[in-house]
């Protein structure tokens, strides 16, 4: 009998669900109270009704984020990367804390006598060497470098700080062997005030523990399992989502100074009313309470020429509202000659002799959002998403922060008429929510809950902290557009109506003025659990692939029906977020076969007429194709190389859809926005005058 990966994993889950019947039906021979029984699940104690599996009246809600300002050097600030080499040890796979226990923390990971690995900052290890057992690691790695804080920084009413973009996924980072902090989230930013750990004018040590384990409580979810192999048994890490586990330090590390007094957050929100803007700001202050002098703050908007538009002093520094004649609203590429423009907005914090006490600069994009049963309106304009799913996904660097590839991408989409993606499935760099704000890019901006299943208590815990810090680090982007708070959960169990309905509620409270999706797998809608409380409804649907492959007669009417299913059900505007096909490039074949390039041009041109019969019931408002690239997955026999659905290769190349793909998205935007079609998007072929 053959044994693989998926037959691990539906093990695993009939295990599970064979323990839970087996409970249940010990409670009711042993007449055990079900409200006493369920109380002390994961540390939550809770009133259950018996028809619950879960219940969540003590999930704490998240604690608001203060802080995490993208570190940018001013008058009044420094900052110094930490990228580069460093030095990784790889740890037990079986005894994934002996480096804990055994404090390499407090000395120099060389002393371990354990293999040394030189590899890149910001990048994934997994892919960096030829080492099968370092990609395919379980467990705890180990980094570590020296690096210099500047003397100049020792002084009064200087603050030292470092700043993580992303690492996957659970962290502790040591400063000289003292703990200096720790974070459970991958994707996501944290910092730590240093100062008092640094060595001022010498070298220092920083040493970072990394975890990439997952578990049913993390975000994304997983199990870890042992399985018996030729050399005795080995830990397995199992999940459910499609692609590769990478891990390690994937965005910058950064050492950053404040004032002693410093602007410490800034929250934004704009408004377009017709040629008048309007700025909604509001600041916190760090180390406030030392109110040995009064304050004010001078706040300057920049236009793109770096020309001062308007200017204010206010006082009352908390918080203020700049008004803007004339205002160059930010607008989608393509529905307007000049998308994506960005102001600066300059905060400086001054004492009440006029010094300078802080200074900060942030981009901003003006625009209006607002949506309704039918659709999302920028700036009072109804908007039609022609866009991707994506991943953070290169050959060798992994997730790792690359700005050459960002580059390319962003790019490709303006080549190919895209105005929108969706950070499929967790949140993307903050380089890259700059770059789409910069290009009009629209964002649907994800949280890292894919596949969600066993919904416990402390998952929706972590959920909740998850979405609140991502809210928290992108509010600001005028590029963001909606928030996605989950990919495919198992929506069609009856414990997920109250998880998301909790989950929900708690961020719509603090969605900062976006409506609240998701992407939907359930075979009918009716069964969705999820759907009800999201302002924009989401589904992924691979008719003629998963469903029904090889049949390109079987696109039309199954995904006009589906899409006219969901409006009838929810009332709401509704986006298919997912379709596609493999495509293996360079596989030709006439007629058209499953894999070729040819069946995925025709595959996407079924679904254009889908589409376009949707659009004229103007409550459907937008495709994304899955997928924009290529891109790694786990070894399994489904997947050769990964997930080939990419219209681009891996390596930002076009198959021969991606023409296709170019000419509906341009001839839409020409329809919709009035857009000028470049002038190579069609071949010359003949002249019918001559």
């Amino acid at each position: 009998m053959r044994v693989t990966r998926n037959s691990i994993k539906m093990r695993t889950i009939i295990c599970f669900a064979i323990t839970l019947i087996c409970v249940c039906i010990l409670d009711t021979i042993l007449s055990h109270n079900v409200e006493d029984e369920l109380s002390t699940t994961h540390g939550f104690a809770h009133k259950c009704s018996f028809e619950q599996i879960y219940c969540y009246d003590d999930v704490q809600l998240p604690k608001p984020t203060v802080g995490l300002l993208y570190p940018r050097a001013s008058e009044t600030r420094e900052v110094n990367s930490l990228d580069g080499v460093w030095e990784l040890v790889r740890g037990n796979a079986s005894d994934p804390l002996q480096g804990i226990r055994e404090k390499w923390f407090g000395r120099s990971l060389r002393s371990t006598g354990r293999e040394i690995i030189k590899v890149p900052v910001p990048a994934s290890y997994n892919d960096l060497t030829v080492d099968q057992e370092l990609r395919d690691h379980v467990g705890t790695v180990w980094y570590e470098r020296h690096f210099f804080v500047p003397s100049s920084w020792n002084m009064s009413g200087t603050r030292t700080w470092i700043r993580f973009g992303s690492i996957h996924y659970a962290c502790i980072a040591w400063i000289n062997g003292q703990r200096a902090v720790k974070h459970s989230f991958g994707h996501l930013p944290f910092e730590v005030e240093i100062g008092r750990l640094v060595k001022y004018g010498q070298e220092n040590r920083i040493t970072i523990m990394v975890d990439n384990r997952l578990s049913n409580s993390t975000i994304p979810q997983g199990a870890v399992i042992n399985e018996s192999s030729d050399n005795g048994s080995v830990a397995v890490q199992t999940f459910t989502f499609d692609f590769f586990n990478y891990a390690g330090i994937h965005r910058s590390v950064q050492l950053y100074t404040t004032p002693a007094k410093y602007i410490k957050d800034i929250e934004l929100k704009t408004q377009v009313n017709k040629q008048m803007g309007r700025i909604d700001y509001r600041l916190w202050i760090g180390n406030e309470q030392e109110q040995d002098v009064s304050k004010y703050i001078n706040v300057k908007l920049l236009d793109r020429d770096r020309n001062v538009v308007t200017h204010q002093l206010n006082r009352n520094y908390h918080n203020g509202t700049l008004l803007i004649p004339n205002v160059k609203p930010w607008w989608p590429y393509l529905m307007h000659p000049e998308p994506g423009y960005m102001y600066t907005l300059e905060f400086q914090l001054m004492a009440e002799n006029d010094l300078l006490l802080d200074s900060y600069q942030l981009p901003v994009g003006i625009r209006s959002l607002n949506w309704d049963n039918n659709s999302i309106y920028i700036n009072g304009q109804p908007i039609y998403l022609r866009g991707f799913g994506k991943h953070e996904d290169s050959d060798i660097r992994g997730k790792g922060l690359d700005n050459a590839l960002l580059t390319r991408d962003f790019s490709l989409l303006k080549w190919v008429g895209a105005n929108a993606y969706r950070t499929s499935h967790y949140p993307y760099s903050e380089e890259s929510m700059e770059f789409a704000d910069e290009h009009g890019i629209m964002i649907i901006d994800e949280c890292a809950s894919v596949n969600t299943d066993l919904f416990q208590p402390e998952l929706l815990q972590n959920h909740m902290s998850y979405l609140e810090q991502l809210i928290h680090r992108d509010r600001n982007h005028a590029s963001v557009i909606a928030w996605s708070i989950a990919n495919e959960p198992r929506t069609q169990k009856p414990e997920a109506k109250d998880y998301f309905g909790k989950l929900a509620n708690y961020t719509r409270s603090i969605a900062q003025g976006r409506p609240l999706t998701a992407a939907s797998n359930v075979d009918k809608p009716i069964k969705c659990m999820m759907s009800a409380f999201l302002d924009i409804i989401g589904f992924n649907r691979y008719n003629s692939w998963y469903h029904n492959p090889g049949r390109t007669d079987m696109i039309i009417n199954p995904m006009f029906e589906e899409a006219l299913s969901w409006r009838q059900l929810h009332q709401k505007p509704v986006i298919v977020f997912e379709y596609g096909a493999d495509t293996l490039e360079g596989y030709h074949t006439l007629p058209t076969f499953i894999w070729s390039e040819e069946y995925q041009t025709t595959m996407l041109s079924k679904h254009f007429q889908a589409f376009d019969k949707l659009r004229k019931l103007k409550w459907f408002i937008g495709e994304f194709v899955w997928n924009f690239a290529d891109f790694k997955t786990e070894q399994t026999y489904t997947r050769v190389g990964g997930n080939k659905k990419g219209v681009f290769t891996r390596n930002r190349q076009p198959k021969y859809s991606a023409y296709l793909l170019r000419q509906r998205y341009h001839m839409l935007a020409s329809k919709l926005n009035n857009a000028s079609l470049p002038t190579d998007l069609f071949n010359y072929i003949i002249d019918f005058g001559l």
